[in-house]
């Protein structure tokens, strides 16, 4: 059974945002934490997942969001051979943000497992057709939103099920998603 990690991007996903709710109700998976969401490096950022990827037993199906699709695409190939699949939602584009220029150039090298990559008309953040190149170059199957934003909670995603479906795509078996406990008034 492959371990989940969720690979948040600059400035983390905060509360509601499908990857926090994942990490919450996805039994048995893994949250890269970094030291500094705020003024990122790629260095760090990599190593942290390198190391989180490395502890994992066994295969690794990643779901990362935003630079973590980028922090993901830089890893070394001795980390990247342990991950069977990788879910890469609304990456980001580091040339446009002088606070993310470390993760430039981006990797534009085919990645050595199945991956899907995640982009929307309207992202903020990447131009779709950015996406689509990313996705192109690193031999993932692109799934191209409409007016998504930037897939997050300010564009209105919080448990994300198309997302869910997607995840589920690239691991062996079921996702082993915890049932969310009824409130009570």
């Amino acid at each position: 059974m492959a371990t989940f990690i969720i690979v948040p991007g600059w400035r983390d996903s905060g509360p509601g945002h499908w990857q926090s709710l994942w990490a919450e109700r996805l039994a048995g998976a893994r949250r890269v934490v970094q030291d500094d969401w705020i003024s990122p490096t790629r260095d760090a950022w990599v190593d942290s997942l390198a190391r989180q990827i490395s502890q994992a037993p066994g295969p690794v199906v990643i779901a990362a969001h935003s630079l973590g699709c980028i922090a993901t695409a830089h890893l070394p190939p001795d980390a990247a051979r342990r991950i069977q699949g990788a879910l890469l939602v609304a990456p980001a584009d580091p040339e446009r943000r002088a606070v993310l220029t470390d993760f430039a150039p981006v990797p534009f090298a085919r990645l050595p497992y199945r991956s899907i990559v995640v982009g929307s008309s309207n992202d903020p953040y990447c131009p779709v057709r950015l996406a689509g190149a990313y996705a192109r170059a690193w031999g993932s199957e692109f799934v191209r939103l409409q007016g998504a934003g930037h897939i997050n909670v300010e564009s209105g995603h919080g448990e994300w099920p198309l997302g869910l479906a997607l995840l589920q795509s690239l691991a062996d078996a079921p996702v082993p998603f915890i049932p969310q406990p009824l409130e009570t008034a």
